[in-house]
């Protein structure tokens, strides 16, 4: 220390010379030290800023998810309201002879509704989940119900209109006896022997009229297994 001083103490008159030199050297090393503040400063900024980007995203991300259930949700709902509709015919074959039209795959109106049941069958999902995040398979699920419903609504409208006047006089007749067999075969308190010869007869009475639907005559028969093993 004591050198330094005598250094200072002999050596004073360089500060006039090399002065302006120390002073610019002080002053790029303060704006060189300013810069990196204002760096590591910026660089927090954007760091912080990233934060809070990435927050809003998956808040808007989670509430677009939860938009999209509620939307998948609804046309689920869909779909199974107007499954019911359907199976109010084709679980009940004494509604369905009231309005034959509705299983008459020889009209048009038929087989679109069946048509636009199977597709929307095919695209329904295990569980809302399993739309999520896809678009595509969303907006194609949702015009299938869609079309499904619509298809729906207008061949029973038509059925309702039509009733039984597709079929001839006589026909008519055997869909009639049909019917009130069919009520015999499901009726609890018939005995065994007497539904399965109302089922056999009523089978017989609509032999090229209608073809009743798969889950209509399991319907039947379980009724009638049923009674059987009572």
């Amino acid at each position: 220390m004591d050198q330094v001083l005598q250094f200072v103490q002999h050596f004073w008159w360089l500060i006039f010379v090399f002065g302006g030199s120390i002073g610019t050297g002080l002053k790029a090393v303060s704006a060189a030290h300013q810069r990196r503040i204002e760096r590591r400063q910026e660089r927090f900024r954007i760091k912080q800023q990233t934060k809070v980007a990435l927050a809003q995203a998956k808040a808007r991300n989670e509430t677009d998810k939860t938009t999209q259930r509620r939307e998948i949700g609804k046309t689920i709902d869909e779909h199974d309201q107007t499954d019911a509709r359907w199976f109010a015919y084709e679980l009940n074959p004494v509604t369905l002879l009231d309005f034959p039209m509705m299983t008459d795959m020889r009209e048009p109106l038929t087989v679109d509704f069946h048509r636009a049941k199977r597709r929307a069958d095919l695209l329904r999902p295990s569980d809302v989940e399993a739309l999520v995040g896809n678009r595509q398979a969303q907006a194609d699920y949702r015009e299938a119900v869609h079309a499904y419903a619509i298809a729906f609504d207008v061949a029973e409208t038509e059925a309702k209109r039509r009733r039984r006047q597709g079929f001839t006089w006589d026909e008519q007749q055997r869909l009639v006896r049909a019917q009130s067999l069919l009520r015999l075969a499901m009726d609890t308190g018939a005995t065994p022997a007497e539904r399965q010869s109302a089922y056999r007869k009523a089978q017989k009475e609509l032999e090229g009229l209608i073809v009743l639907p798969t889950n209509a005559r399991m319907e039947i028969e379980r009724h009638i297994a049923g009674q059987i093993e009572a």
